[in-house]
């Protein structure tokens, strides 16, 4: 799965151009095997409990502080390229805090996620966003609650918008989340770092991007495991070795 990834942002990183490509981990296993790939490999204190906090760990550990973070997290094999790209363009011309994709779901990718939160009801988090892309909310709950949903079914889309755990965040945006920045109460209930930004009037903008059919929110058991497999064999390899 490391391979993927790194490859995925190394590709990114060549069309983006001024990018660099390093993996933040605390496991040594992970950073020999980034090593023995050729990757940049910074260790970060085990005890941070976030991507987000080893991201600006392995940001300030840079021999030059960047300008801005992408976060492609080791468990997302299957974020398209063009995706990160748009991440990296959009930080840099969007004037928000952070950047993040979405993807509107049709009616059909809308029931596979209701029918996959009945077993993990914390699955696949959904965004309500401003006609200009700002973000206003996430939630791990399915929104916006559709009182005429029957109507709305005969057009192709729904209104649901997934988010995918990808993030670009300014240099200033990360650091004051990490060093001056307490969790809000909607993140700690809801377990979702964005909302910390949201809740103190911070901006995140959201870029709509197509999504592979293969594509989840993270691969972190064995049966999400068995997704990702199942997926590939149904829909095909989206990034072939």
């Amino acid at each position: 799965m490391l391979e993927r990834v790194a490859a995925i942002a190394a590709q990114a990183a060549q069309v983006a151009g001024d990018c660099d490509v390093v993996v933040g981990t605390d496991d040594r296993r992970i950073a020999d095997h980034a090593a023995a790939l050729g990757i940049d490999v910074t260790m970060t204190d085990p005890a941070l409990g976030s991507g987000t906090l080893r991201a600006h760990a392995a940001a300030m550990q840079a021999p030059s502080r960047p300008r801005s973070v992408v976060n492609l997290q080791g468990d997302a094999p299957f974020v398209p390229v063009d995706t990160v790209v748009q991440v990296v363009e959009a930080l840099r011309t969007s004037g928000a805090d952070v950047v993040t994709p979405v993807f509107q779901l049709d009616w059909k990718r809308l029931d596979r996620l209701r029918a996959h939160k009945q077993e993990a009801p914390f699955s696949g988090t959904t965004c309500i966003r401003a006609a200009d892309g700002r973000a206003l909310w996430f939630s791990k709950a399915v929104v916006p609650a559709m009182r005429v949903e029957a109507q709305l079914r005969t057009h192709p889309m729904s209104p649901v918008w997934q988010h995918i755990g990808l993030y670009g965040y300014t240099a200033q945006a990360l650091s004051w989340f990490a060093e001056q920045s307490e969790p809000g109460t909607y993140e700690q209930l809801e377990s979702l770092e964005q909302l910390r930004f949201l809740e103190h009037g911070r901006t995140i903008q959201t870029i709509a991007v197509h999504a592979p059919p293969q594509l989840m929110s993270g691969i972190d058991t064995a049966a999400d495991l068995a997704m990702a497999e199942d997926a590939i064999a149904r829909y095909g390899d989206p990034f072939p070795a």
